[in-house]
Protein backbone atom coordinates (compact mmCIF):
# COMPACT_ATOMS: atom_id res chain seq x y z
CA UNK A 1 0.00 0.00 0.00
CA UNK A 2 1.35 3.42 -0.99
CA UNK A 3 2.05 6.14 1.55
CA UNK A 4 -0.89 8.44 0.89
CA UNK A 5 -2.87 10.84 3.08
CA UNK A 6 -5.77 8.44 2.49
CA UNK A 7 -3.87 5.43 3.82
CA UNK A 8 -3.01 7.40 6.99
CA UNK A 9 -6.63 8.26 7.86
CA UNK A 10 -7.33 4.94 9.65
CA UNK A 11 -4.51 5.79 12.05
CA UNK A 12 -6.74 8.61 13.32
CA UNK A 13 -9.86 6.46 13.48
CA UNK A 14 -11.38 7.38 10.12
CA UNK A 15 -12.13 5.06 7.20
CA UNK A 16 -12.12 6.43 3.64
CA UNK A 17 -14.97 5.07 1.51
CA UNK A 18 -15.78 5.83 -2.11
CA UNK A 19 -19.09 7.48 -3.00
CA UNK A 20 -19.38 5.95 -6.46
CA UNK A 21 -19.90 2.59 -8.12
CA UNK A 22 -20.15 1.31 -11.68
CA UNK A 23 -19.32 -1.89 -13.46
CA UNK A 24 -16.25 -0.63 -15.31
CA UNK A 25 -14.70 0.48 -12.01
CA UNK A 26 -14.95 -3.14 -10.87
CA UNK A 27 -14.11 -5.15 -13.99
CA UNK A 28 -11.22 -2.88 -15.02
CA UNK A 29 -9.42 -3.61 -11.76
CA UNK A 30 -9.50 0.06 -10.73
CA UNK A 31 -11.48 -0.60 -7.58
CA UNK A 32 -9.07 -3.34 -6.51
CA UNK A 33 -6.15 -0.99 -7.10
CA UNK A 34 -7.84 1.71 -5.03
CA UNK A 35 -8.27 -0.76 -2.18
CA UNK A 36 -4.60 -1.75 -2.43
CA UNK A 37 -3.00 1.64 -3.16
CA UNK A 38 -5.39 4.23 -1.72
CA UNK A 39 -6.43 2.30 1.36
CA UNK A 40 -10.10 2.38 0.36
CA UNK A 41 -12.19 0.62 3.02
CA UNK A 42 -15.75 0.71 1.68
CA UNK A 43 -18.07 2.05 -1.00
CA UNK A 44 -21.52 3.61 -1.13
CA UNK A 45 -24.17 3.89 -3.81
CA UNK A 46 -27.47 5.66 -4.30
CA UNK A 47 -30.07 6.01 -7.09
CA UNK A 48 -28.30 9.05 -8.56
CA UNK A 49 -25.03 7.11 -8.79
CA UNK A 50 -26.74 4.17 -10.50
CA UNK A 51 -28.47 6.51 -12.93
CA UNK A 52 -25.05 7.85 -13.89
CA UNK A 53 -23.58 4.35 -14.14
CA UNK A 54 -26.40 2.51 -15.89
CA UNK A 55 -28.46 5.22 -17.54
CA UNK A 56 -25.66 7.33 -18.97
CA UNK A 57 -23.27 4.66 -20.27
CA UNK A 58 -23.49 1.77 -22.71
CA UNK A 59 -21.64 -0.77 -20.56
CA UNK A 60 -24.88 -2.41 -19.46
CA UNK A 61 -26.66 -2.50 -22.84
CA UNK A 62 -25.95 -6.17 -23.50
CA UNK A 63 -27.32 -7.26 -20.15
CA UNK A 64 -30.36 -5.02 -20.52
CA UNK A 65 -31.14 -6.64 -23.88
CA UNK A 66 -30.59 -10.14 -22.47
CA UNK A 67 -32.81 -9.53 -19.44
CA UNK A 68 -35.47 -7.88 -21.59
CA UNK A 69 -35.45 -10.98 -23.76
CA UNK A 70 -36.27 -12.98 -20.65
CA UNK A 71 -39.34 -10.80 -20.10
CA UNK A 72 -37.94 -8.85 -17.16
CA UNK A 73 -39.52 -5.51 -16.28
CA UNK A 74 -37.51 -2.29 -16.02
CA UNK A 75 -37.47 -2.56 -12.22
CA UNK A 76 -36.31 -6.17 -12.38
CA UNK A 77 -33.57 -5.26 -14.86
CA UNK A 78 -32.37 -2.36 -12.67
CA UNK A 79 -32.21 -4.60 -9.63
CA UNK A 80 -30.37 -7.36 -11.47
CA UNK A 81 -27.73 -4.92 -12.76
CA UNK A 82 -27.31 -2.93 -9.55
CA UNK A 83 -27.26 -5.93 -7.21
CA UNK A 84 -24.69 -7.66 -9.41
CA UNK A 85 -22.40 -4.63 -9.07
CA UNK A 86 -22.92 -4.49 -5.31
CA UNK A 87 -22.16 -8.19 -4.90
CA UNK A 88 -19.02 -7.90 -7.05
CA UNK A 89 -17.80 -4.90 -5.04
CA UNK A 90 -18.58 -6.66 -1.76
CA UNK A 91 -16.48 -9.61 -2.87
CA UNK A 92 -13.52 -7.30 -3.54
CA UNK A 93 -13.91 -5.73 -0.09
CA UNK A 94 -14.19 -9.07 1.70
CA UNK A 95 -10.51 -9.09 2.66
CA UNK A 96 -10.96 -5.65 4.25
CA UNK A 97 -14.05 -6.88 6.06
CA UNK A 98 -12.32 -9.98 7.40
CA UNK A 99 -9.13 -8.11 8.25
CA UNK A 100 -11.04 -5.50 10.24
CA UNK A 101 -13.12 -8.08 12.14
CA UNK A 102 -16.26 -6.84 10.42
CA UNK A 103 -15.89 -3.13 11.08
CA UNK A 104 -15.01 -2.10 7.51
CA UNK A 105 -15.22 -3.39 3.96
CA UNK A 106 -18.90 -2.53 3.40
CA UNK A 107 -20.90 -1.78 0.26
CA UNK A 108 -24.18 0.12 0.68
CA UNK A 109 -27.36 -0.23 -1.37
CA UNK A 110 -30.50 1.87 -0.99
CA UNK A 111 -34.12 0.82 -0.59
CA UNK A 112 -36.47 2.25 -3.24
CA UNK A 113 -36.64 6.01 -2.48
CA UNK A 114 -40.44 6.21 -2.71
CA UNK A 115 -40.60 4.11 0.49
CA UNK A 116 -39.05 6.87 2.62
CA UNK A 117 -42.32 7.46 4.51
CA UNK A 118 -43.43 3.83 4.61
CA UNK A 119 -41.94 2.02 7.60
CA UNK A 120 -43.29 -1.46 6.86
CA UNK A 121 -42.58 -1.10 3.15
CA UNK A 122 -38.99 -0.16 3.97
CA UNK A 123 -38.61 -3.11 6.34
CA UNK A 124 -39.98 -5.56 3.77
CA UNK A 125 -37.84 -4.11 0.98
CA UNK A 126 -34.68 -4.13 3.13
CA UNK A 127 -35.24 -7.75 4.12
CA UNK A 128 -35.72 -8.72 0.49
CA UNK A 129 -32.60 -6.88 -0.67
CA UNK A 130 -30.52 -8.29 2.20
CA UNK A 131 -31.56 -11.82 1.20
CA UNK A 132 -30.93 -11.21 -2.50
CA UNK A 133 -27.50 -9.69 -1.92
CA UNK A 134 -26.45 -12.57 0.36
CA UNK A 135 -23.30 -10.85 1.55
CA UNK A 136 -22.40 -10.16 5.19
CA UNK A 137 -20.45 -7.04 4.20
CA UNK A 138 -23.31 -5.06 2.69
CA UNK A 139 -25.40 -2.36 4.32
CA UNK A 140 -28.97 -1.48 3.42
CA UNK A 141 -29.47 2.29 3.19
CA UNK A 142 -32.56 3.59 4.99
CA UNK A 143 -33.43 7.32 5.04
CA UNK A 144 -33.48 9.08 8.40
CA UNK A 145 -37.18 9.92 8.26
CA UNK A 146 -39.61 9.15 11.12
CA UNK A 147 -40.69 6.05 9.21
CA UNK A 148 -37.04 5.22 8.64
CA UNK A 149 -36.37 5.27 12.39
CA UNK A 150 -39.00 2.58 12.88
CA UNK A 151 -37.42 0.51 10.12
CA UNK A 152 -33.91 0.95 11.53
CA UNK A 153 -34.96 -0.51 14.89
CA UNK A 154 -36.55 -3.56 13.29
CA UNK A 155 -33.78 -4.23 10.78
CA UNK A 156 -30.93 -4.00 13.28
CA UNK A 157 -32.87 -6.23 15.67
CA UNK A 158 -32.98 -8.81 12.86
CA UNK A 159 -29.22 -8.55 12.34
CA UNK A 160 -29.38 -6.57 9.09
CA UNK A 161 -26.62 -3.98 8.63
CA UNK A 162 -28.01 -0.47 8.14
CA UNK A 163 -26.63 2.74 6.65
CA UNK A 164 -28.92 5.53 7.88
CA UNK A 165 -28.88 8.12 5.11
CA UNK A 166 -30.06 11.69 4.44
CA UNK A 167 -29.24 13.11 7.87
CA UNK A 168 -28.98 16.91 7.96
CA UNK A 169 -30.19 17.71 11.47
CA UNK A 170 -28.33 17.11 14.74
CA UNK A 171 -31.60 16.48 16.61
CA UNK A 172 -32.57 13.76 14.14
CA UNK A 173 -29.12 12.21 14.52
CA UNK A 174 -29.78 11.87 18.26
CA UNK A 175 -32.95 9.98 17.41
CA UNK A 176 -30.92 7.72 15.13
CA UNK A 177 -28.54 6.93 17.99
CA UNK A 178 -31.51 5.92 20.14
CA UNK A 179 -32.93 3.77 17.33
CA UNK A 180 -29.53 2.09 16.95
CA UNK A 181 -29.46 1.19 20.63
CA UNK A 182 -33.06 -0.03 20.48
CA UNK A 183 -32.18 -2.25 17.53
CA UNK A 184 -29.14 -3.81 19.17
CA UNK A 185 -31.04 -4.37 22.40
CA UNK A 186 -33.78 -6.05 20.37
CA UNK A 187 -31.23 -8.31 18.67
CA UNK A 188 -29.73 -9.28 21.99
CA UNK A 189 -33.16 -9.94 23.54
CA UNK A 190 -33.88 -12.26 20.60
CA UNK A 191 -30.67 -14.18 21.31
CA UNK A 192 -28.79 -12.93 18.24
CA UNK A 193 -25.05 -12.24 18.40
CA UNK A 194 -24.48 -8.51 18.09
CA UNK A 195 -20.75 -8.35 17.45
CA UNK A 196 -21.15 -8.33 13.64
CA UNK A 197 -24.18 -6.05 13.35
CA UNK A 198 -22.82 -2.94 11.66
CA UNK A 199 -24.29 0.50 11.09
CA UNK A 200 -23.28 3.99 10.03
CA UNK A 201 -25.20 7.26 10.27
CA UNK A 202 -24.66 9.32 7.11
CA UNK A 203 -24.62 13.05 7.87
CA UNK A 204 -24.78 15.14 4.68
CA UNK A 205 -22.56 18.22 4.66
CA UNK A 206 -22.07 20.36 1.55
CA UNK A 207 -25.79 20.71 0.94
CA UNK A 208 -26.14 22.33 4.37
CA UNK A 209 -23.66 25.07 3.52
CA UNK A 210 -25.28 25.64 0.13
CA UNK A 211 -28.69 26.19 1.76
CA UNK A 212 -27.49 28.26 4.71
CA UNK A 213 -25.17 30.44 2.64
CA UNK A 214 -28.15 31.48 0.52
CA UNK A 215 -29.74 32.91 3.67
CA UNK A 216 -26.50 34.44 4.93
CA UNK A 217 -25.35 36.18 1.75
CA UNK A 218 -28.03 38.93 1.74
CA UNK A 219 -27.26 39.63 5.40
CA UNK A 220 -23.51 39.72 4.69
CA UNK A 221 -24.10 42.22 1.87
CA UNK A 222 -26.11 44.53 4.16
CA UNK A 223 -22.96 45.71 5.92
CA UNK A 224 -22.43 46.78 9.48
CA UNK A 225 -21.76 44.50 12.44
CA UNK A 226 -24.56 42.14 11.46
CA UNK A 227 -23.25 41.87 7.92
CA UNK A 228 -19.74 41.18 9.21
CA UNK A 229 -21.05 38.45 11.49
CA UNK A 230 -22.91 36.83 8.58
CA UNK A 231 -19.85 37.03 6.36
CA UNK A 232 -17.81 35.25 9.00
CA UNK A 233 -20.32 32.41 9.10
CA UNK A 234 -20.39 31.69 5.36
CA UNK A 235 -19.40 28.10 4.73
CA UNK A 236 -19.20 27.27 8.44
CA UNK A 237 -22.54 25.61 9.21
CA UNK A 238 -21.93 22.11 7.87
CA UNK A 239 -18.69 21.54 9.79
CA UNK A 240 -20.24 23.10 12.91
CA UNK A 241 -23.23 20.73 12.62
CA UNK A 242 -20.86 17.79 12.16
CA UNK A 243 -18.95 18.79 15.28
CA UNK A 244 -22.17 18.95 17.27
CA UNK A 245 -23.20 15.53 16.00
CA UNK A 246 -19.80 14.14 16.94
CA UNK A 247 -20.19 15.58 20.46
CA UNK A 248 -23.42 13.57 20.69
CA UNK A 249 -21.54 10.47 19.55
CA UNK A 250 -18.92 11.06 22.26
CA UNK A 251 -21.69 11.35 24.88
CA UNK A 252 -23.40 8.23 23.52
CA UNK A 253 -20.19 6.17 23.72
CA UNK A 254 -19.80 7.05 27.41
CA UNK A 255 -23.38 6.12 28.32
CA UNK A 256 -24.21 3.12 30.53
CA UNK A 257 -26.65 1.90 27.91
CA UNK A 258 -23.94 1.71 25.23
CA UNK A 259 -21.36 0.20 27.59
CA UNK A 260 -23.76 -2.64 28.38
CA UNK A 261 -24.01 -3.48 24.69
CA UNK A 262 -20.28 -3.03 24.08
CA UNK A 263 -19.63 -5.56 26.84
CA UNK A 264 -21.36 -8.09 24.60
CA UNK A 265 -19.22 -7.18 21.58
CA UNK A 266 -21.35 -4.49 19.94
CA UNK A 267 -19.68 -2.23 17.38
CA UNK A 268 -20.32 1.53 17.59
CA UNK A 269 -22.53 3.08 14.96
CA UNK A 270 -20.00 5.28 13.18
CA UNK A 271 -20.70 8.77 11.90
CA UNK A 272 -20.28 8.87 8.13
CA UNK A 273 -19.63 12.21 6.48
CA UNK A 274 -21.54 12.27 3.20
CA UNK A 275 -22.01 14.87 0.46
CA UNK A 276 -18.34 15.74 0.90
CA UNK A 277 -17.71 16.99 -2.62
CA UNK A 278 -17.29 20.77 -2.41
CA UNK A 279 -20.06 22.53 -4.35
CA UNK A 280 -18.88 26.12 -3.92
CA UNK A 281 -15.70 26.73 -5.96
CA UNK A 282 -14.61 29.39 -3.45
CA UNK A 283 -14.11 26.69 -0.84
CA UNK A 284 -11.30 24.14 -0.55
CA UNK A 285 -11.81 20.93 -2.48
CA UNK A 286 -11.12 19.00 0.75
CA UNK A 287 -13.20 21.29 2.98
CA UNK A 288 -15.38 18.43 4.21
CA UNK A 289 -12.52 16.04 4.89
CA UNK A 290 -9.69 17.83 6.66
CA UNK A 291 -11.51 19.23 9.75
CA UNK A 292 -13.63 16.12 10.37
CA UNK A 293 -11.06 13.42 11.09
CA UNK A 294 -11.55 11.51 14.32
CA UNK A 295 -12.29 8.11 15.87
CA UNK A 296 -15.41 6.18 14.86
CA UNK A 297 -15.91 8.11 11.62
CA UNK A 298 -16.14 7.35 7.91
CA UNK A 299 -15.79 9.81 5.04
CA UNK A 300 -17.40 8.70 1.80
CA UNK A 301 -15.65 10.59 -0.98
CA UNK A 302 -16.59 11.21 -4.61
CA UNK A 303 -13.78 10.25 -6.98
CA UNK A 304 -12.62 13.85 -7.48
CA UNK A 305 -12.50 14.52 -3.73
CA UNK A 306 -10.71 11.25 -3.06
CA UNK A 307 -8.01 12.13 -5.59
CA UNK A 308 -7.75 15.67 -4.21
CA UNK A 309 -7.18 14.33 -0.71
CA UNK A 310 -4.62 11.85 -1.99
CA UNK A 311 -2.82 14.76 -3.62
CA UNK A 312 -2.78 17.35 -0.82
CA UNK A 313 -4.51 16.08 2.29
CA UNK A 314 -2.82 16.54 5.66
CA UNK A 315 -4.48 14.03 8.00
CA UNK A 316 -4.56 14.68 11.73
CA UNK A 317 -7.07 14.22 14.53
CA UNK A 318 -9.14 17.42 14.46
CA UNK A 319 -12.57 16.35 15.68
CA UNK A 320 -12.41 15.19 19.29
CA UNK A 321 -13.56 17.87 21.73
CA UNK A 322 -14.81 20.32 19.07
CA UNK A 323 -18.48 20.12 20.01
CA UNK A 324 -18.50 23.42 21.90
CA UNK A 325 -17.04 25.35 18.97
CA UNK A 326 -19.72 23.82 16.76
CA UNK A 327 -22.44 24.82 19.22
CA UNK A 328 -21.15 28.41 19.32
CA UNK A 329 -21.25 28.64 15.52
CA UNK A 330 -24.84 27.40 15.38
CA UNK A 331 -25.82 29.79 18.18
CA UNK A 332 -24.34 32.70 16.22
CA UNK A 333 -26.34 31.57 13.20
CA UNK A 334 -29.55 31.59 15.24
CA UNK A 335 -28.81 35.11 16.50
CA UNK A 336 -28.83 36.28 12.89
CA UNK A 337 -32.29 34.81 12.44
CA UNK A 338 -31.30 31.86 10.26
CA UNK A 339 -33.71 29.01 10.96
CA UNK A 340 -31.54 25.93 10.64
CA UNK A 341 -34.36 23.57 11.64
CA UNK A 342 -36.47 24.80 8.75
CA UNK A 343 -33.61 24.56 6.28
CA UNK A 344 -32.60 21.04 7.30
CA UNK A 345 -36.22 19.86 7.10
CA UNK A 346 -36.34 21.25 3.56
CA UNK A 347 -33.03 19.56 2.75
CA UNK A 348 -34.43 16.21 3.83
CA UNK A 349 -37.45 16.62 1.56
CA UNK A 350 -35.22 17.76 -1.30
CA UNK A 351 -32.84 14.87 -0.65
CA UNK A 352 -35.64 12.34 -0.94
CA UNK A 353 -36.75 13.96 -4.20
CA UNK A 354 -33.16 14.00 -5.49
CA UNK A 355 -33.14 10.21 -5.16
CA UNK A 356 -36.68 9.67 -6.53
CA UNK A 357 -36.05 11.67 -9.69
CA UNK A 358 -32.89 9.84 -10.89
CA UNK A 359 -34.46 6.52 -9.91
CA UNK A 360 -37.48 7.28 -12.10
CA UNK A 361 -35.29 8.55 -14.95
CA UNK A 362 -33.19 5.40 -14.79
CA UNK A 363 -36.26 3.18 -14.99
CA UNK A 364 -37.51 5.20 -17.97
CA UNK A 365 -34.12 4.85 -19.68
CA UNK A 366 -34.10 1.10 -19.10
CA UNK A 367 -37.67 0.83 -20.39
CA UNK A 368 -36.70 2.61 -23.61
CA UNK A 369 -33.67 0.37 -24.17
CA UNK A 370 -35.69 -2.68 -23.14
CA UNK A 371 -38.23 -1.95 -25.87
CA UNK A 372 -35.61 -0.96 -28.46
CA UNK A 373 -33.80 -4.21 -27.91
Amino acid sequence: MSDSPLTRLPGFGQSPWLDFIERDLIVSGQLQRMIERRGLRGITSNPAIFEQAIGNTHGYDGDIARLAGLGKSAVEIYEALALADVRAAADLFLTVYDGSAGTDGFVSFEVAPRLSRDAQGTIDEARRLWTMLARTNVMIKVPGTPAGLTAIRSLLAEGINVNVTLLFCVARYREVLDAFLDGLEGARAAGRPINRIASVASFFLSRIDTAVDQDLEPIAESGGARGAAAKGLLGETAVASARCAYRDLETHLSSARWRALAAHGAQPQRLLWASTGTKNPRYSDIKYVEPLIGPHTVNTLPLATLEAYHDHGRPAQRLVGTGESGRQTLAALARLGVNLDRLTAELLEQGIQKFIEPYDRLLESIEVRRNDG
